[in-house]
């Protein structure tokens, strides 16, 4: 199950933070300290909530983020930066053919 959400969150983000929220208990919460930042990450970074989320629960000691899930939080905030910048390219394009 582990692998099929993390199959997911790399596809579907926000659907993959909605299930966390879920059917995941306090998951967020505890990673998190609280609602707000996960919300604005649903909105803005997904994969990178979700990249935190899991670092601090399977990868850290103690409450800290060990390097390595540094690495995959940093790596998850470079997809969510690309997803946006492709996104936005898209849009452009596109609203250059509609003016054709």
């Amino acid at each position: 199950m582990p692998c099929l959400m993390g199959c997911l969150a790399l596809s579907f983000p926000r659907f993959v933070l909605f299930l966390v929220w879920l059917l995941g208990g306090s998951y967020l919460e505890r990673a998190y300290g609280g609602w707000l930042l996960p919300l604005l990450g649903f909105f803005f970074l997904p994969l990178t909530t979700l990249a935190f989320a899991f670092s601090s629960h399977s990868l850290s000691l103690a409450g800290q983020l060990t390097p390595l899930g540094w690495l995959v939080v940093i790596l998850a905030l470079c997809i969510d930066i690309g997803l946006l910048g492709g996104g936005s390219k898209n849009a452009k394009r596109w609203q250059e053919s509609r003016r054709r």
